[in-house]
């Protein structure tokens, strides 16, 4: 989205369209559901299970982590991998509302 259509949206919009748009690739979505059954690895534990190529995985983590979705800290000569549980509140809270108003009697 250009800059001119995003500053029509509340800045919660904004981030959460950000979020959902860094989520919506099948090997995005395999990397954070790895991520949350370990806590926590480097990113040579990711290649080997999602069966991607080592510079695809990294682009794809590059992204994660560059909404905030994962965070990475350097060890050594490797990057130990997480998810942001800040990140994944505020994408509970949204989609929360979401059900909440889905749930709700509805004239159609």
């Amino acid at each position: 989205m250009g800059i001119s259509k995003t500053e029509h949206f509340t800045e919660e919009q904004n981030e959460v369209a950000k979020l959902m748009k860094a989520l919506s690739h099948p090997a995005r979505i395999a990397i954070v559901e790895y991520l949350l059954s370990v806590d926590s690895c480097i990113c040579n534990d990711i290649v080997e299970e999602i069966k991607l190529a080592q510079p695809t995985v990294s682009q794809h983590l590059k992204e994660l982590k560059n909404v905030g979705i994962i965070q990475g800290d350097i060890d050594g000569k490797a990057i130990c991998y997480c998810i942001n549980p800040d990140t994944l509140k505020k994408m509970e809270h949204f989609i929360s509302q979401i059900i909440h108003k889905a749930n709700q009697p509805k004239c159609c």
